[in-house]
């Protein structure tokens, strides 16, 4: 047993994917590493969990002399954390870090994020859990900027003690070091996909629908996600699993529910 911090590293675009490993090497001096990543990719997965099949777990030395341990898992990012927990760590880590995901999960797209949502089950656990985004899709998207910048926010999380079950969601803009003007803690933009479901044909004559759409922002009141990240800073949004609408409890207890 080390006195070093514990680091739970995962992501939902698979253990494979060139986002874990620039994060990996991101977190790799500040505490002993452990690795439960999806064997496959997960993407929009949300915060699925496994239920109807078991659960496979395979040791795997992709990031050999880097971590502690690293392994696979048959199921989805909120499974690896829930069974890195469980039963791969000797006791709850100190930071679980999720990512760095291909592509946006600023706004409305921490809903369906499996990144997200592996840092969403960290926080359920009353773990302090970050989620890194790279506001580019490529799986060869160059990863050096967002590399230091992940470096930079788990080294102050751990050093500056982030309160138990804080999560955090970073996105971080497709640019060079020197470009990118800093960090700002904001609130989450209000927006939305316009979606369309595309009729196809498959060679058996059978209709099939490929989802398609256009990100919509619709918050022009500032301080949000959509407004860092557009003017060239990382975003980094606080969030949380209760989602009561607190603003609606008395509106509806005195307005709607009134006389039942």
């Amino acid at each position: 047993m080390s006195n070093k911090p514990i680091i739970l590293v995962t992501n939902d675009d698979g253990i494979t994917a060139n986002g874990i490993a620039a994060l990996v090497d991101a977190v790799k001096d500040l505490g002993d590493v452990t690795v439960v990543a999806p064997d496959s990719p997960q993407s929009g997965m949300g915060h699925a969990i496994t239920i109807a099949e078991p659960l496979r777990l395979e040791r795997v030395s992709i990031f050999d002399g880097i971590v502690h341990a690293a392994y696979s898992c048959s199921g989805t990012p909120a499974d690896c954390v829930k069974l890195a927990v469980s039963r791969v760590l000797y006791r709850k880590p100190d930071l679980v870090v999720s990512g760095i995901n291909h592509g946006s999960n600023s706004s409305i797209n921490v809903i369906y994020s499996g990144t997200m949502s592996a840092a969403v089950e960290a926080g359920i656990e009353g773990i302090p859990s970050i989620g890194f985004s790279l506001l580019n899709y490529s799986h060869a998207a160059e990863m050096d900027a967002a590399r230091n910048i992940a470096h930079k926010i788990a080294k102050s999380a751990l050093e500056n003690k982030m309160r138990i079950g804080t999560i955090l969601n970073v996105n971080i803009p497709y640019l060079h070091d020197q470009e990118i003007k800093g960090i700002k803690v904001c609130r989450q933009a209000k927006a939305k996909w316009v979606e369309e479901f595309e009729e196809r044909t498959d060679p058996h004559n059978r209709k099939y629908y490929w989802l398609t759409g256009k990100f919509v922002n619709m918050d022009n009141e500032g301080n949000t996600d959509e407004e860092a990240l557009a003017n060239g800073y990382v975003s980094v949004v606080p969030i949380q699993t209760d989602l009561t609408a607190y603003n609606s409890i008395d509106y509806l207890t005195n307005e709607v529910f009134n006389e039942i």
